[in-house]
């Protein structure tokens, strides 16, 4: 029987792959024609299709066209062990997209930047992490915030975080009952009361004064990214009936 060969259209045809991606393998001898024709017709036999069907598998594994044309050249046993290491690193891919996957619901469900858990396996320091670096540039030569990292230096990593969750839980529970009482005037009693527990969260690191007080509520109005999380407790209107309300707390502590 007379070996069969394959035309160029015959392949594509058979495998899907392009013209283009055909003369490119050629290009680059990583799949080479088993005859070329005076016309220049290319030819592949079945060992070529063959070949090709690995290149587009091992392709589709995600493989690089470079670490491909080494492993066309390893025996059957060699690529299966190199396939087996691969395979750890794609489970360790497919974990990754999960993770984020699973942060970018949550974020678009409406948790805040700072709790999402995005670079665990990374250089990259996380959100808080930066968020604790940016504060230590601005306020690191200030009493205050030296007393604060004294304060928090006591504690071990472990404290540490249980602490900074207490925080977070804390100072939500605090913002979402805020929220109930948008409809009274920020100087209400009721208002006013939660505006001291706010206080009181804060001062689980460090000594809160009219001064303090005035530079969080600044920032809780011109950093926009305070806007975003405040958004997740009450309307547009929150954040401006909050500012009001600090202020208001801080003008009644300083007569």
């Amino acid at each position: 029987m007379k070996t069969p060969y394959f035309s160029v259209k015959d392949i594509i045809q058979i495998t899907g792959v392009t013209k283009r991606a055909l003369h490119y393998y050629d290009k680059t001898d990583l799949l080479k024609p088993s005859k070329v024709e005076d016309n220049g017709y290319r030819y592949y036999d079945q060992e070529a299709l063959g070949n090709l069907q690995m290149i587009l598998l091992f392709k589709e594994m995600n493989f690089s066209l470079k670490d491909i044309a080494a492993m066309m050249q390893l025996s059957k046993e060699e690529q299966k062990d190199i396939l087996r290491k691969h395979r750890s690193t794609l489970v360790q891919r497919k974990q990754k997209l999960e993770t984020i996957i699973d942060q970018l619901d949550e974020y678009v469900d409406g948790k805040d930047i700072s709790r999402l858990n995005l670079f665990g396996d990374s250089p990259i320091p996380s959100i808080q992490e930066q968020y604790e670096s940016e504060a230590k540039f601005i306020y690191g030569d200030t009493k205050k915030y030296q007393e604060f990292e004294a304060n928090v230096s006591q504690l071990s990593a472990e404290e540490q975080e249980q602490a900074y969750q207490q925080f977070s839980v804390n100072m939500e529970q605090v913002f979402r009952e805020l929220a109930k009482h948008q409809d009274l005037s920020p100087a209400s009693g009721e208002v006013q009361a939660l505006v001291g527990e706010w206080k009181s969260c804060l001062e689980q690191f460090m000594s809160c004064d009219a001064e303090i007080l005035r530079c969080i509520a600044e920032a809780y109005t011109t950093d926009r990214r305070y806007a975003g999380y405040f958004d997740q407790f009450g309307d547009e209107d929150f954040l401006r009936f909050f500012y009001q309300a600090i202020m208001i707390f801080v003008n009644v502590e300083e007569i």
